[in-house]
């Protein structure tokens, strides 16, 4: 995260010198206090998930409040999302204002070992704070980028802000705005990585064995190649396997770890 300020505050700085720094140290601060308090509506928009009551799915209900309880965390709010992907996601800020979707597909392809292990995974993301980090790093890359292309926009119309006492230099100026959003990205990849295997790890201790989890992650990641889900790529990232893996990516730039890396990390666990 103070990586992705600084990139931030680089590039004000090579727009507008020490003006522009603090001024995109300050929309740094904006990004990061947006994301905090408007994290879960934005995924759950972005996702067109759609509340379940209890009335609706009792069964997933019993399920998730079991799980709550072992991990000594509040009930989550429960939504579905419109895919026959099997997949999941968490959203929220802190376990007290916090959210697990779960696509129509899952509860038809998982078995309830499975089903448990996924839903442990995601109260895990809860529970350790990773939707909300995951969440401001994305705004935060995102605004490197943006500003980046700003940028090199600038260089080619033949202005580069700052004077030569506080700016960075023109050729610098344009390095740093084709470099920082590369950077910004994989610094922000590099954080959704690390946080699955942790969530994986946590939601196998909160599920009480490794192979529910470790089984449906296999099936997840061959559905996810056989059965398509419209979603927007900024909201990949939240998903328990890339929603979006049919598509080829370079493991630099993923935001999630190989499945055969977190199936053999999970059998390597003494739960």
């Amino acid at each position: 995260m103070a990586v992705l300020s600084i990139l931030l505050v680089l590039l004000g700085g090579a727009i507008g010198g020490q003006s522009g720094a603090m001024i995109f140290f300050l929309i740094s601060l904006g990004i990061n206090f947006f994301g905090y308090y408007n994290s879960d509506k934005v995924a759950i928009k972005m996702t067109k998930s759609q509340p379940i009551s209890e009335e609706q799915a009792p069964q997933l209900y019993q399920m998730v409040r079991n799980l709550t309880k072992r991990a000594q965390m509040p009930m989550p709010r429960l939504y579905i999302t419109p895919s026959q992907q099997p997949n999941a996601f968490a959203t929220g800020r802190n376990p007290e204002h916090s959210a697990v979707a779960i696509t129509e597909g899952l509860i038809r392809m998982l078995n309830k070992e499975e089903l448990e292990g996924v839903i442990a995974h995601e109260l895990a993301h809860i529970k350790n704070r990773d939707v909300l980090v995951g969440t401001i790093a994305a705004s935060m890359a995102g605004a490197v980028t943006m500003i980046g292309h700003m940028l090199q926009w600038t260089a080619i119309f033949g202005g580069m802000g700052g004077d030569d006492d506080e700016g960075i230099g023109g050729i610098g100026a344009l390095a740093l705005a084709i470099l920082a959003p590369i950077a910004a990205m994989i610094i922000q990849m590099a954080i959704s990585r690390s946080r699955e295997y942790g969530a994986d790890a946590t939601g196998a201790q909160i599920a009480g064995n490794t192979n529910g989890l470790a089984n449906a992650l296999l099936k997840l990641e061959r559905a996810a190649h056989s059965v398509p889900m419209k979603v927007d790529p900024a909201a990949s990232h939240l998903f328990i396997v890339n929603p979006l893996s049919g598509a080829s990516m370079a493991k630099l730039f993923s935001t999630h770890p190989a499945i055969e890396d977190r199936v053999g990390r999970l059998k390597q666990l003494r739960i």
